[in-house]
């Protein structure tokens, strides 16, 4: 990883993680406590990685890095956020951490967990609509943009994916269903990234399908690469009790195909989706992101 990448990638990271809890900040006293409930979830840390990846889009494709639209790139992280506090409640996976810090529902009321998740999962429409309305983007933008992330977030994408993940724990599941879970409960919020930071940009049918070809091949990437790191990482570099796959009893590529296969499955999806970016002008940055995430360790 080179310093001119990873000097950018943590500028990006940090004008992410300092604008997020701005856009969530309450001043109502009476209703302050869910908002303090998910700054805390939004500040616990993360890769940023969506809103990186939407960024990007938008950037190789119009060519403005200004940040412009940086409350839009940061729509897909309030998103990914409130699928993390809900996915940690008791009726859900029950976890305790997250990130190496504890659960929202640990440190708030169950309830107002429950709450800051659906405050983070509405906001995102209130900002694109808000760009809208006054004349940031075009209202056909806008409208796109929702669509694209109201279909990652509902039964055909994330929450789609929790399901068939919640009805699979103690069973043996097909490849096939493997990969379908994975596909909607990770894949789809990657793509979404990817597909908005395009309309954003006023790209064409091409250069759309070509993202989304490109975010299928790093999601499912992503997602065996966390497989393996459930297996071989440790809670410092996880944030996380490793072990909780096989403790609930969950299908993973690991499982099927164990470590080493899962790794040169990893690494030929990532080269896949390298290839694809050469359909794009100004890849480097996100070539270089996308093999850097081939090695990462949470």
């Amino acid at each position: 990883m080179n310093d001119t990448f990873s000097n950018k990638l943590n500028e990006l990271s940090q004008k992410v993680s300092e604008r997020l809890p701005e856009l969530v900040d309450d001043t109502n006293f009476l209703t302050a406590e869910v908002s303090k409930a998910a700054i805390y979830s939004l500040n616990a840390g993360g890769k940023r990685l969506r809103p990186v990846l939407m960024q990007q889009f938008y950037q190789m494709i119009s060519g403005d890095d200004s940040l412009s639209m940086l409350d839009i790139f940061c729509t897909i992280e309030l998103i990914h956020t409130f699928s993390l506090i809900h996915d940690d409640l008791p009726c859900m996976d029950n976890d305790d951490f997250r990130r190496g810090k504890p659960s929202c529902h640990k440190v708030f009321p169950e309830a107002i967990a429950l709450l800051a998740g659906d405050q983070l999962n509405t906001l995102p429409f209130e900002i694109i609509s808000d760009y809208a309305l006054k004349g940031k983007i075009s209202y056909q933008a806008s409208v796109k943009l929702c669509n694209v992330l109201s279909r990652a977030v509902g039964v055909s994408g994330m929450i789609g994916g929790q399901v068939i993940d919640m009805m699979s724990e103690g069973k043996q599941i097909s490849l096939e269903t493997l990969n379908e879970l994975q596909a909607k409960k990770t894949g789809a919020l990657i793509a979404a990234a990817c597909e908005m930071g395009c309309v954003l940009a006023n790209a064409d049918s091409e250069q759309i399908e070509n993202a989304r070809k490109y975010a299928q091949k790093l999601g499912l990437a992503f997602q065996i690469r966390d497989d393996i790191l459930d297996v071989i990482g440790s809670f410092e570099e996880l944030g996380k009790p490793i072990g909780s796959d096989k403790e609930q009893s969950k299908s993973t590529y690991v499982s099927i195909f164990g470590v080493e296969e899962s790794n040169e499955i990893c690494r030929k999806l990532t080269d896949e989706a390298v290839e694809i970016l050469e359909s794009f002008e100004n890849n480097e940055f996100l070539k270089e992101l996308t093999l850097s995430l081939l090695s990462r360790k949470n």
